[in-house]
């Protein structure tokens, strides 16, 4: 039997439930998912357990009004300030952004996030809220990254070196054609860019932490030459390696 539910009784319902509450609760039970919510400035305003444990905190409190910044490395806060207002200016979600970070060992860890507007009841734009989950944790549960994940090993562990489509295909059973295709479906971009955006975020935690030379620390992330390095590096950070080394050491100090 159908209920006939008109939609003023779905809108008295829905007032009823306490805003400080909402449905938030179901994202303390989602394996693996960190949930997250910002105003117009940044400051982050909610967080689940997920999210917490990730950075050290052991109550929310800790958390309340600290910004990207506070959390993430400055070559990061960029992009992620640039997406919220994305999202904020237009209104409009982000899905499937992926995000790159290292680990203690030195390993790429992708991340996937998806970020959408905090509406008030007029409608305006007051925030941004996203969940956040590892390559890791999907490829357990979603097909499109299961198909891919030996290759994704390999390149976490291997992208200094010089990584083919072929091999990459070859190691997860599929033509290069179909490779690329799963690939695009899984990461909604091509294992070449996937490739060189990890090593041009490896290269941005180098810049930040060493003092490497930069023919030395292109030719220890698989570019061809320094020249190479520089050209793709400006053509993903908008500026050059030296430049980037600057800004950074100046904003830390």
């Amino acid at each position: 039997m159908v209920n006939d539910v008109s939609e003023f009784d779905r809108d008295a319902w829905l007032a009823r439930i306490d805003v400080t509450q909402g449905f938030t609760p179901l994202l303390e039970h989602l394996p693996g998912v960190s949930f997250f919510a910002k105003n117009l400035d940044g400051a982050l305003m909610k967080a689940n357990q997920n999210f917490l444990v990730r950075f050290g905190f052991r109550d929310e409190s800790e958390l309340i009004g600290k910004t990207d910044y506070d959390l993430f490395p400055p070559s990061l806060v960029e992009n992620f300030r640039k997406d919220d207002l994305e999202v904020i200016g237009t209104s409009t979600p982000k899905l499937n952004i992926i995000e790159l970070f290292f680990n203690r060992q030195g390993l790429p860890d992708w991340y996937f996030t998806n970020k959408l507007p905090i509406l008030d009841k007029d409608g305006e734009a007051i925030g941004v809220m996203g969940v956040t989950w590892s390559h890791g944790g999907s490829q357990e549960r979603m097909q499109p990254f299961s198909r891919v994940a030996p290759a994704i090993e390999f390149i976490r562990e291997n992208f200094r070196s010089k990584v083919t489509i072929q091999e990459l295909a070859e190691m997860s059973g599929f033509s290069t054609r179909q490779f690329g295709r799963h690939f695009q479906d899984a990461f909604g971009t091509t294992p070449q860019q996937f490739i060189m955006k990890t090593r041009i975020q490896a290269a941005c935690e180098e810049l930040r932490k060493s003092d490497m030379d930069l023919a030395t620390l292109a030719m220890n992330l698989g570019f061809y030459d320094q020249s190479s390095f520089t050209m793709h590096f400006r053509k993903h950070i908008g500026v050059t390696p030296l430049q980037f080394r600057k800004q950074n050491r100046e904003s830390s100090q």
